[in-house]
């Protein structure tokens, strides 16, 4: 069995913000020489989370007005009374997958047709990790 780890790190300019990744991880993948296997991919903060969706700007911005909906900027959480002000970011990253587990088939992200991983930062503006883990065996 292999296993191979590696990083990604983002900054983003906003305090939300949703960033596809895709390319990303399977480029992590493919230098993992592993054939079949799984993906591992989780965020390394808790105001962040991994998810798979479309990538298709519509649906993306309806997934942060429903989000907003759910779990709104608001000043009363409990949360702010340590001093932080990222309530909703927590709450927020409960909603979506704080990661996820992708097949890995002969070398390669087996994502459905219109499956693409995002990163999705919600109290962002500095720098946070990613972890993306590749498990499995090489080609025989």
């Amino acid at each position: 069995m292999k296993v191979h780890t590696e990083y990604l790190t983002f900054k983003t300019d906003e305090q939300y913000e949703m960033v596809h990744i895709t390319p990303e991880v399977e480029a992590i993948v493919r230098r993992s020489g592993v054939d079949d296997g799984l993906c591992f991919v989780s965020p390394m903060h808790i105001t962040a989370a991994i998810y798979v969706n479309d990538n298709e700007d519509g649906l993306i911005e309806d997934i942060g007005v429903w989000l907003e909906k759910l779990a709104p900027r608001w000043p009363g959480y409990k949360h702010h009374r340590t001093g932080e002000d990222n309530g909703d970011a927590h709450l927020k990253a409960l909603l979506l997958h704080h990661e996820t587990t992708l097949p890995v088939t002969h070398g390669r992200l087996d994502l459905g047709t219109w499956q693409r991983v995002f990163y999705a930062e919600f109290d962002g503006q500095r720098a946070k990790r990613v972890i993306v883990k590749v498990m499995g065996v090489g080609k025989s």
